[in-house]
């Protein structure tokens, strides 16, 4: 690193901050009423008017049946549960197994900014018993099962590299989602490397994600995996960095696809935004694992803004030379924006109108609908 003083408060670090930053100040949520009664469970019931016995509700202050996300994951030992989540920063880890199908979490607020899942693990960061969490192990949040949906949450990874000069495996994941049916509406996912990892459970799984009207920030492959996502009404910042003396800063997607799976990541109708320099990030560059060699990433982007942010000359890259992203299964249509400008064509494989015709996300999802969900 060039730089190892402490940077200023990033945006991600300055939206996390704000969950908690009322309550630290000592401020009053808005003109008191002497007959108001709190509700921090808005319109979701409480634990002494419960929607149903496979609803639970987690506080912070006691107010629910639990105070901790992963108290209530645990307590949710069967398929349907909800949980009802009230605001506050939630600072811990959080799995949910493959047997706990079928399950929901509620931001109460109805503001992702409210309800704040956090940690700070990187990939290099030494376990207690040794070793290192890798990236994996990174997670703030590991979903494995199927069914999963979540409503107006922030999961988020505040680690840093500028305070940790030590560490080189700088990877560190927000959440990390691998089972099929996985659906996440309103939501936030922030962090700076690896941000969101969309991603199945075994090689010859295919799980199907869908991200509605999400917000996810970072820097180096901060939406990366082998999940087959559909990516509709979402908008993507890449960040400014200071430890960097030039150009990239890093890239947005880093698909994973397996060489079977026929879809892979399709954005739609979305943008990308960046708080540094313009040109400094690739729009995407193919992740080829050493557990998978044959893997063919598959990334369209359609109908979306790209900010100047994106190197619109050069908006793809290689992760290895020995998996050019040429071969990959890389396309675009219809983008606008200066980051979507054509101005060498060889480097902006676009589809036919044909083509376009199939990529859409009843083609990448098939018989499962999330976007009629209703909460």
């Amino acid at each position: 690193m060039l730089s190892q003083h402490r940077r200023p408060l990033s945006r991600r670090g300055f939206l996390v901050a704000g969950a908690a930053a009322g309550a630290a100040l000592g401020l009053a949520p808005g003109p008191a009423r002497a007959a108001a009664r709190p509700r921090p469970f808005g319109r979701y019931g409480s634990p002494a008017a419960r929607l149903d016995s496979k609803t639970l509700y987690v506080h912070p202050g006691g107010a629910g049946d639990v105070t901790t996300v992963r108290d209530a994951v645990a307590a949710a030992d069967g398929s349907g549960y909800t949980l009802v989540i009230a605001p506050g920063v939630y600072r811990q880890t959080v799995a949910v197994d493959r047997t706990r199908t079928e399950m929901t979490w509620i931001g109460a607020s109805e503001d992702p900014r409210d309800v704040v899942i956090v940690y700070d693990n990187a990939a290099g960061t030494p376990k207690p018993g040794g070793g290192s969490y890798g990236t994996t192990g990174s997670a703030t949040t590991t979903l494995q099962a199927d069914g999963f949906t979540a409503h107006r949450i922030t999961f988020a990874n505040d680690w840093l590299r500028a305070d940790h000069p030590g560490i080189t495996g700088t990877q560190a994941v927000a959440l990390k989602v691998q089972g099929d049916r996985s659906a996440f509406h309103h939501c936030r996912f922030l962090g700076h490397q690896d941000t969101l990892y969309a991603d199945s459970m075994a090689l010859g799984t295919f799980a199907r994600q869908y991200f509605a009207h999400c917000y996810a920030e970072g820097d180096v492959d901060f939406v990366f995996g082998r999940g087959t996502a559909v990516f509709e009404h979402c908008h993507f910042r890449t960040l400014d960095r200071t430890d960097l003396s030039g150009a990239p800063y890093g890239f947005v997607f880093a698909p994973s696809t397996a060489g079977a799976n026929p879809l892979g990541y399709l954005v739609t109708r979305s943008r990308v935004s960046s708080e540094a320099p313009d040109g400094f990030h690739k729009l995407a560059r193919p992740w080829v694992p050493s557990s998978d060699t044959t893997a063919r990433p598959m990334l369209t982007v359609r109908d979306t803004w790209l900010g100047p942010g994106i190197d619109a000359a050069a908006p793809y890259a290689n992760m290895s030379n020995s998996h050019p992203w040429q071969s990959m299964r890389f396309a675009e249509y219809r983008n606008t924006g200066p980051g979507a400008r054509i101005t060498v064509p060889e480097n902006r494989p676009q589809l036919t109108a044909e083509q376009a015709r199939s990529a859409t996300r009843a083609a990448h999802l098939g018989d499962w609908e999330p976007w009629k969900e209703v909460c």
